[in-house]
């Protein structure tokens, strides 16, 4: 009886790791929502893509090496990145500090900070597992947009011969075939993205022209009520406004909507109470784990099982060994049979194993 117990104890872990309502969706049903935590996974080697105060904080010491801020609005911004809580509005008066003075989006100093920051990005890819995993749910139909400046995902996705596509909110003909799902490997930067310098913003008013037409408004919207989002490495995006006034604002009945959250799992009462207050957003937030290493071997699991594509045994190769949700992971996969673990793994949804997982970033968004 100790035996059947046991069993299924661990039966009953692994339906909470993975909830039936996410993995029974089909790819094209989701609708991936990219956040800091990705680019952090990704490429660690870069600080800045750790999280918003990383990026902040990276930004600032661009601007005092480039000159581009007087030292004392340098100093006023390290202290507001140290004390305030809402950095989404630090980030804000940090770009427009380094904006012209006129109501139109023009070419900024950010754009050269960020450009700064974010120097050959592409040498600092060291762990894809979790681009590749995206690029799987990609390429059975779910669509994908970030509020990352970065483009990892892109420049993955090209090197493994994707034809990728950057998109921004003021491109409209493109922004309505990316939400009418005609554009397959199409990656939403709802803040711009860092290569281009007339796009980069934080704040509804720089996209008047996007949430004052119905049509776009209305596409976009839809998606919020017929697609359940999966946020991915996401901390503040359902604070932040261009979110809030593309997808929130008029989208009535969210209790309704059924939506998907991967956090962190640090503090136990802290994460039941996000998990509470959350669902009265229609979101479900879900632990991949209590350290930060269980983040890509999670999301490439939750993928592979997405895509009806399981691959037994290769999700412990990229976990840590400290970890407990890990450790429980493990020894359920053991009692897998041998001849399943040795089944040779989807070329789609695994990459390469020959890179070794990174140490973990300080921190990450």
């Amino acid at each position: 009886s100790l035996c059947v117990c046991i069993v299924s104890s661990r039966s009953a872990k692994r339906d909470r790791k993975f909830l039936k309502s996410l993995i029974r969706k089909q790819p094209q049903e989701l609708l991936l929502v990219i956040g800091t935590g990705v680019s952090a996974a990704v490429a660690p080697g870069i600080p800045a893509l750790c999280s918003w105060r990383s990026c902040i904080e990276a930004v600032i010491e661009a601007a005092e090496q480039l000159e581009v801020l007087h030292p004392g609005d340098i100093a006023e911004f390290r202290r507001k990145v140290t004390k305030d809580r809402d950095l989404l509005v630090v980030a804000h008066d940090l770009i427009r500090k380094m904006s012209p003075r006129t109501g139109d989006t023009k070419p900024s100093f950010f754009q050269d900070c960020l450009m700064e920051v974010f120097d050959n990005l592409e040498q600092h890819i060291q762990s894809p597992l979790v681009l590749q995993s995206i690029l799987s749910l990609m390429e059975r139909g779910t669509m994908v947009l970030t509020t990352n400046y970065d483009n990892l995902l892109e420049i993955f996705g090209q090197q493994q011969n994707k034809p990728m596509e950057s998109l921004d909110l003021k491109d409209k003909t493109k922004v309505l075939q990316w939400a009418r799902g005609h554009i397959k490997y199409g990656v939403l930067h709802i803040h711009g993205l860092y290569t281009d310098p007339c796009g980069m913003v934080l704040d509804p008013s720089g996209y008047k022209d996007v949430t004052q037409d119905p049509e776009v408004m209305e596409v976009l919207q839809n998606l919020y009520r017929t697609k359940s989002f999966l946020f991915v490495g996401c901390g503040e995006t359902l604070r932040d406004q261009i979110f809030q006034a593309l997808f929130l604002y008029s989208v009535p009945n969210k209790v309704d909507l059924e939506h998907y959250m991967l956090v962190l799992k640090e503090n136990e009462d802290h994460f039941f109470k996000h998990q509470a207050d959350m669902l009265l957003h229609g979101i479900k937030v879900v632990s991949y784990g209590d350290c930060f290493d269980c983040f890509p071997g999670y999301v490439q699991d939750l993928a592979a099982q997405i895509c009806r594509q399981r691959s037994p045994g290769i999700h412990s190769v990229f976990t840590c060994n400290t970890c407990q949700d890990c450790a429980k992971r493990k020894s359920e996969e053991n009692g897998i049979e041998v001849s399943k673990k040795l089944r040779q793994p989807d070329a789609g949804i695994v990459p390469s194993l020959s890179a070794p997982s990174p140490p973990p970033p300080a921190s990450c968004g």
